[in-house]
């Protein structure tokens, strides 16, 4: 397939790779010089605009780091008037259903498909061919885009109708602030009962509490080290499945405290 690619970055460089791995055909539009340079060293062709990256794209995928900015690129900079009809857009980036649901009311009339598909995992996860892909959208634009996602993406879960990847995503990352905050407590308890966090953290791993965040944080050697690490990618999700689920009229419940504690290292709470 041909493929264009905004974003190829920190995520996006390894999704690039996979793709030219599998045989596609690949654009890549970036925001620095040496993003664009380190895209084309993989055999990528760069692009010096959205209509020269989309012009003969069967799909493009957009894999920047804001909801701000994935408006910006496809409804400001018109990524969608670039496109033709019968291709897809697949959009990587977490953010607000809202989002998707605005491009997709403007690609409908062009003929063009839309998917939320963001991920959970990392650049090694990505790597590896191993990511999880949280996918919203239709059969058709989901069968279309299989090509692409399948590259670097296993599994690729379609969980439904397109916004509800970004739905399935938020609650995620919510889930996992949340177990990020209980393991920061526990290791707190550790603390008052006078069991040292290293030990604490090398042997919770092998018991009944045992979780991804918590294997996650004993790799790192300590919950404050983690949550230093990962809180501006955690809290920028949270804060948008916060006021995503406020515009629906809920909130994050029981979940919302343990979260809190989740996002702030514990020596600055």
């Amino acid at each position: 397939m041909n493929i264009g690619f905004v974003g190829a970055g920190r995520m996006g460089a390894p999704m690039v790779r996979r793709l030219l791995d599998a045989g596609h055909d690949v654009t890549v539009l970036g925001r620095t010089p040496e993003k664009l340079a380190a895209a084309e060293e993989l055999g990528a062709t760069p692009a010096d605009n959205l209509t020269e990256l989309a012009r003969d794209a069967d799909a493009v995928v957009v894999c920047v780091f804001t909801d701000d900015q994935v408006r910006q690129v496809c409804l400001t900079d018109d990524l969608l008037g670039a496109m033709h009809p019968g291709s897809v857009l697949v959009l990587h980036t977490t953010g607000s259903p809202s989002t998707a649901e605005a491009i997709a009311g403007s690609a409908g009339t062009r003929g063009i498909g839309v998917l939320d598909a963001p991920v959970s995992g990392g650049p090694h996860d990505i790597a590896a061919g191993t990511v999880t892909l949280f996918v919203g959208g239709d059969d058709d634009a989901v069968q279309l885009a299989n090509p692409v996602l399948s590259s670097y993406g296993d599994p690729v879960l379609h969980v439904g109708p397109l916004g509800f990847g970004q739905r399935v995503k938020l609650i995620n990352n919510a889930l996992f602030a949340a177990q990020i905050g209980t393991v920061a407590e526990a290791v707190r308890l550790g603390d008052r009962l006078g069991v040292d966090e290293s030990t604490l953290l090398s042997a919770l791993p092998h018991g009944s509490g045992a979780s991804f965040a918590l294997s996650s944080i004993a790799r790192v050697g300590s919950a404050a080290g983690f949550i230093g690490a990962v809180g501006e990618f955690i809290g920028k999700d949270v804060a948008v499945v916060r006021a995503t689920v406020a515009d629906l009229g809920s909130d994050l419940g029981l979940l919302d405290d343990v979260v809190n504690a989740g996002l702030t290292p514990a020596e600055i709470r």
